[in-house]
């Protein structure tokens, strides 16, 4: 019964960082190496819906940040052309639905942190012609736009240029991604959001008291704009013990959200970092080190273990009305109203 209920389900994953090991590569096999690396993996793990982050590694910050943006938007445009039998780049909810319909996967150009932008607000017009139809604006640290988590303790809100960025983001149609964002800029935010707002890869503050993570008063916040916010799978941000991480503590999560916010709230957003940085990390492809808690999760490796998410929800008696919301029917209909 779990098998076939993940398999009718519309699976969205609200963020994978795939497209940086895929842009590792040399541009003439971006196409190829996705549909050998990663397209399996999504097609085992029923994977309908994937969402696709820009993140700019440190690198290329900040003087070769928007080089490096440009050059992964591209990089998902090359390997959506280059199997489009399989997958589409999708800019707006009818074009989700035709990509399903057809039975490809629909991916969603995301942006994380925005470093490419900084305080350039109109970048973010040049941005969504490009596709890009999901942002946040912050990342660990302090950017032109606001505070990333890791810099609760200063009480930022967004910078008026970062005001800027969620009026214009709200006018072209690009989801507004809270994950990552400082506590006072999530409250800014919310205070200001006129459109639902997405956490595309956060967990619950109350099971894990880690910044990076949304309190019960955040989570009711997302919700009162008609947002989701989607799961995290990161060890570090489920538990503090690293015995405990398992399928079932992602399913904790989850359950806490949805008495939080609501069940039309909730939704998956795996982050799956061991899995890229194993195919990012010199000579390509060294796994991270084995004995790292904030990646190890053994249960749950890569796009493919998704069914297992399913299993436990089933376990815990979830409905099949429920199961099919959290996998991906709230972030299909979140996208599907407001993007683009």
């Amino acid at each position: 019964m779990p098998h076939d209920l993940h398999l009718r389900a519309v699976v969205a994953d609200a963020h994978n960082d795939l497209l940086m090991a895929v842009a590792a590569r040399p541009a003439k096999r971006w196409g190829s190496f996705f549909r050998e690396r990663w397209l399996p993996q999504l097609r085992q793990g029923g994977i309908d819906l994937q969402v696709l982050p820009v993140f700019i590694d440190d690198q290329y910050r900040p003087e070769g940040a928007l080089r490096q943006t440009l050059r992964m938007i591209e990089c998902a445009h090359v390997l959506a052309e280059a199997n489009s039998d399989q997958v589409a780049l999708c800019l707006t909810g009818t074009d989700i639905d035709a990509a399903l319909a057809e039975g490809r996967i629909a991916l969603v150009l995301a942006l994380e942190s925005a470093p490419g932008v900084d305080a350039s607000v109109e970048l973010f017009s040049t941005l969504f012609r490009l596709g890009v139809r999901v942002a946040s604006i912050a990342h660990w640290g302090r950017t032109p736009l606001a505070d990333g988590s890791r810099e609760d303790a200063t009480g930022s809100r967004l910078t008026a240029p970062g005001i800027e960025a969620l009026r214009e983001m709200e006018r072209l149609g690009i989801l507004f991604d809270i994950s990552h964002l400082g506590a006072s800029g999530v409250a800014h935010v919310l205070e200001l959001a006129t459109r639902p707002v997405i956490a595309t890869h956060s967990c619950a503050r109350a099971l894990r008291d880690h910044h990076r993570n949304l309190t019960d008063a955040q989570l009711r916040g997302v919700a009162a704009t008609g947002g989701v916010v989607c799961v995290n799978f990161v060890p570090d941000f489920l538990t503090d013990d690293q015995a405990k991480v398992s399928v079932d503590r992602v399913v904790d999560h989850i359950e806490h959200i949805a008495s939080v916010a609501g069940i039309d709230h909730v939704g998956l957003g795996s982050d799956f970092v061991r899995e890229v940085m194993a195919d990012v990390t010199p000579p390509c492809c060294e796994a991270p080190d084995d004995e790292d808690p904030l990646f190890d999760f053994p249960e749950l490796e890569g796009p493919a273990g998704m069914p297992l998410v399913t299993d436990a929800l089933v376990r815990r008696g979830r409905t099949e009305a429920e199961i099919l919301k959290i996998l991906g029917g709230n972030t299909r209909r979140l996208m599907s109203a407001h993007m683009g």
